[in-house]
């Protein structure tokens, strides 16, 4: 980009951005920082709530601002909480966003006007030495007027004052953020992640304190999500990028699901909207239970909604260090799951504890066969080869006296594995009979534990000359009318 001005000939050529400028958006709660992260990724990601406190880990999304490549990071509120609370792990990675960032968007609240936790914040954000841009946010009435003014006392330069509900100011605070870009440096770390390739998104989902944000930290070697012993901990769907044996994947660490019945609170409704969106966008989805209370009813309703979903599944089981007999347990989960996941026969069953890390690095191998075998296609010369065979070995069974005849079989898309069946009078071929193919289909080519679609369609009568298009009616019945 070449910059010119008004009155010299100069010109100066800026350097290409050589990684995306990390950008936090920081605050003390309740200011409005989700509601401006989401007007600045152009979509809304993060959960807004007039509950103050709402965000407790860093979630980060890609971004564009006039050419310039950005990730954004959402934060938790700055409280002055100290010890092991769960207040103080929240400032501890609000402030190492702050170090990690190259541009820090410090905002407050006009209509609250500058309060003594701003400041504290404030002071620690001047030592950090980053660059900081100050936006005074819900100015979008003259109530905010003096509020805005007594930012200048924070010594952060002078604010911007915007309303991000209403999306009023952005034009300047792109302005300022672009301004502050241009003394930021932007060197290639030395370990960066290929996104030339898409990543295999796997959501993980479970009950409240399974241990899924725990098991994300492990996986990865660092404490990057916030855990603890209270339930609920994770709100947001938070997106973590890995490597893993030169493969890239994505985990999405998701809020707990419980029963719909005691989901009451508007901010649990909408953590759980969040996950069950990650459930959607998934991939590959592992569904952690509890050792000691495995298969409870809600964790088979989450299965099922996966089948239904068409993902991938995998079944985690932590805390194993906390099981007695582990060998008897084993054989028990398993059997269960056989016995109350019928519609995903063979899903692989993982014991791990995510807490020490031990038999956790079972877990991606199992997650990339399951992936691997929900993306197989079959040919079509060997599904009807086998379909011969299958129905030579248990024919159909005859409904009102009519025969049943399947005749042709072909596999017509992937992610789940979807296939065709051309048979005559498809409409009374028993639900029981398509299951038996269905448990054909998994078990003769070795797609076990994913979910299978099988549709069946009326084979075309070659005698059959009437003409059918949509909205049109067969030609036969237009010359009955013209008679």
């Amino acid at each position: 980009m070449v910059r010119r001005a008004k009155d010299d000939d100069w010109e100066d050529e800026e350097v290409g951005q050589k990684r995306p400028a990390k950008i936090a958006v920081i605050g003390r709660p309740n200011v409005g920082k989700s509601t401006l992260f989401n007007r600045l990724a152009g979509k809304a990601l993060a959960i807004v709530n007039d509950t103050p406190g709402v965000t407790r880990d860093v979630r980060e999304t890609k971004s564009k601002m006039r050419g310039h490549d950005l990730t954004l990071m959402d934060t938790a509120g700055f409280e002055t909480a100290k010890g092991n609370v769960l207040e103080a792990r929240m400032r501890a990675r609000t402030e190492a966003a702050v170090m990690e960032a190259d541009i820090c968007l410090f905002v407050y609240d006009a209509r609250e006007g500058v309060t003594p936790l701003d400041r504290t914040f404030a002071q620690f954000v001047r030592k950090s030495g980053k660059p900081v841009v100050l936006v005074a946010n819900k100015c979008e009435s003259r109530a905010g007027d003096v509020g805005a003014t007594e930012g200048y006392s924070l010594g952060m330069g002078d604010p911007i004052e915007v309303a991000a509900e209403h999306n009023i100011g952005f034009v300047d605070l792109d302005d300022a953020i672009e301004m502050a870009l241009r003394d930021v440096k932007l060197e290639i770390p030395e370990e960066v992640i290929d996104e030339s390739e898409a990543p295999v998104r796997i959501a993980i989902v479970g009950r409240p304190n399974a241990g899924k944000s725990t098991l994300i930290n492990t996986l990865i070697g660092e404490d990057r999500l916030l855990t603890g012993p209270e339930a609920g901990v994770t709100r947001d769907s938070i997106t973590i990028d890995f490597v893993w044996q030169g493969r890239r994947v994505q985990f999405h660490d998701t809020a707990g699901m419980r029963k719909k019945a005691k989901v009451q609170e508007t901010l649990e409704r909408l953590s759980v909207q969040d996950s069950l969106r990650a459930i959607k966008f998934a991939q590959v989805v592992v569904l952690l239970m509890d050792a000691q209370k495995p298969f409870d009813k809600q964790d088979l309703q989450i299965a099922d909604l996966c089948e239904r979903e068409g993902r991938a599944l995998v079944i985690g089981v932590t805390k194993w260090d906390l099981v007695e007999n582990k060998s008897e347990m084993a054989k028990y989960l398993r059997e269960e799951a056989a016995r109350l996941l019928p519609q995903l026969k063979g899903v692989p069953v993982i014991m791990f504890s995510g807490l020490t890390g031990k038999s956790v690095d079972r877990l991606l191998p199992a997650i990339e066969r399951v992936q691997i075998d929900w993306s197989a296609k079959v040919k079509t010369s060997e599904l009807n080869d086998w379909l011969g065979e299958k129905v030579q070995r248990h024919p159909p069974p005859a409904v009102n006296g009519k025969r049943i005849k399947p005749k042709y079989i072909s596999q017509t898309k992937t992610r789940p594995p979807t296939f065709v069946l051309k048979c005559s009078r498809a409409t009374k071929l028993p639900e029981s009979y398509k299951r038996y193919l269905i448990n054909g289909l998994r078990e003769d080519f070795g797609l076990v534990g994913i979910p299978i679609r099988l549709y069946v369609k009326a084979d075309e009568n070659p005698y059959d000359n009437t003409v059918r298009k949509q909205g049109m009616e067969p030609l036969r019945e237009n010359s009955r009318r013209n008679r």
